[in-house]
């Protein structure tokens, strides 16, 4: 005998597998890139000022990505929970007042690193070389703060209306196709070394920028706000009584959602 319950629990947990892999592959795949590149840097001549440098400003990427990814995650569920209850408008400001944000952030980070480029990298070495290689990267890594703060917004956009298999493609193709062998090239063939490696980054992240941005410009919020109620219709919750389970109506489910919606 099928057990309606476990049933319905597996139902659920593919559909949850499928946005969940493709949501982490969106973050896993673009910081395992940039771990791959320290590791290039070690082939460098001089490794040990190369490394340090690519680890210095990798790590103040990331402080700062803990700030954007936030306002990311907080879109991500604004989103959803609007394009859920069928209200693209609300939808749509939401996304527009994250972007909004993204740029204040974008603008504030990028014009304070660069104010105090020339003694930024104390902050991590006492080495006079590391600082100084610091200040000569730092106009390339405010560009990638200001790249990764659009990215990061947008990508909880992207997430909240469900569009994670977007996001994982794109930065595979963005991290892997562009961002490795460009990076190789300008580091040993052009002999840019370190920045080299930072412009490959720099360019597969304004790729994937340009990607989700257009993605999420051209998108049909209203078409988006039907298709999840649709969604919500085929996985309607079932009252389950004590030996039966009873489905609802897709009229009193419809119902249901408009009160909801007016409610919200």
């Amino acid at each position: 005998m099928k057990n309606p319950r476990l049933q319905e629990i597996i139902s659920s947990m593919k559909q949850f597998i499928a946005l969940a892999i493709p949501s982490a592959m969106m973050i896993c795949l673009e910081w395992w890139s940039f771990e791959l590149l320290l590791l290039m840097s070690g082939l460098l001549r001089n490794s040990k000022l190369e490394t340090s440098v690519i680890s210095i400003c990798l790590t103040t990427l990331g402080l700062h990505y803990v700030l954007v990814n936030a306002i990311g995650a907080a879109a991500s569920t604004y989103v959803s929970n609007e394009i859920g209850a069928g209200n693209p408008q609300a939808a749509r400001a939401a996304a527009n007042s994250t972007i909004f944000l993204g740029v204040v952030d974008a603008t504030i980070a990028s014009i304070a690193l660069y104010d105090y480029r020339r003694i930024w990298g104390y902050i991590y070495s006492s080495g006079i070389k590391v600082a100084q290689y610091a200040t000569q990267i730092t106009p390339i890594l405010c560009l990638s703060i200001s790249v990764n703060s659009f990215i990061a917004v947008i990508s909880g956009i992207v997430r909240g209306m469900g569009w994670q298999h977007i996001g994982g493609y794109t930065s595979l193709e963005a991290y892997y196709l562009v961002e490795i062998p460009l990076g190789s090239i300008l580091c040993f063939v052009m002999k840019l070394r370190g920045k080299g490696l930072w412009i490959g980054i720099l360019t597969a992240s304004i790729l994937q920028l340009f990607v989700l941005g257009l993605v999420t410009f051209f998108t049909n919020w209203e078409k988006e706000a039907m298709r999840d109620r649709d969604r919500v219709f085929e996985m309607t919750p079932q009252v389950k009584g004590n030996s039966k389970i009873e489905n609802i109506p897709q009229k009193d489910a419809q119902n249901l959602l408009k009160d909801i919606s007016e409610t919200v």
